[in-house]
């Protein structure tokens, strides 16, 4: 979500401290992985609303973070075509689409799961996370060239 390997890194970090400060308060039936992705997105929401106040959010996103400022030649041939337009149609959803299809894609949470950690109704989660899916089999669908080209033109 952070679309930055530092920060993605630094509020990791702040989530584990949380556990670690608020352990004795939980529940002996407190299911952990919610609890700890609910953390982490509230970590994540507060700092994108602390960075759009300072104006000085800029996303990059980069679903390989490289340590080095360039790819190396093995970077460039391991980041084919597929996974750059996954990575552009990714970029290109909204926050809250984006939210949900990493939470259920890539995390591997359940509909029920993700819907607690993003605090909404399990079935508003799931129009979420189809209208999410359909957006991104969209932005798929629409190569480069041809989202250039209508772009300017979009009514």
């Amino acid at each position: 979500m952070t679309r930055n390997r530092a920060l993605a890194e630094d509020l990791l970090d702040e989530t584990w401290l949380r556990l670690v400060r608020h352990a004795i308060r939980l529940l002996p039936d407190t299911r952990l992985g919610p609890w700890l992705f609910t953390v982490a997105r509230n970590l994540y929401w507060s700092h994108r609303r602390d960075a759009l106040l300072e104006d000085s959010f800029v996303p990059e996103l980069t679903l390989w973070p490289s340590p080095a400022p360039w790819p190396s030649p093995f970077d460039l041939a391991a980041a084919g075509e597929l996974e750059r337009r996954v990575e552009r149609a990714l970029s290109a959803l909204s926050p809250q689409y984006r939210e949900v299809v990493l939470l259920v894609g890539h995390e591997g949470l359940t509909p029920t799961d993700a819907a607690v950690v993003c605090g909404i109704s399990p079935e508003a989660l799931r129009q979420r996370l189809s209208r999410a899916r359909a957006a991104l089999a969209e932005k798929l669908r629409q190569t480069p060239a041809v989202a250039a080209f209508t772009k300017g033109y979009a009514t």
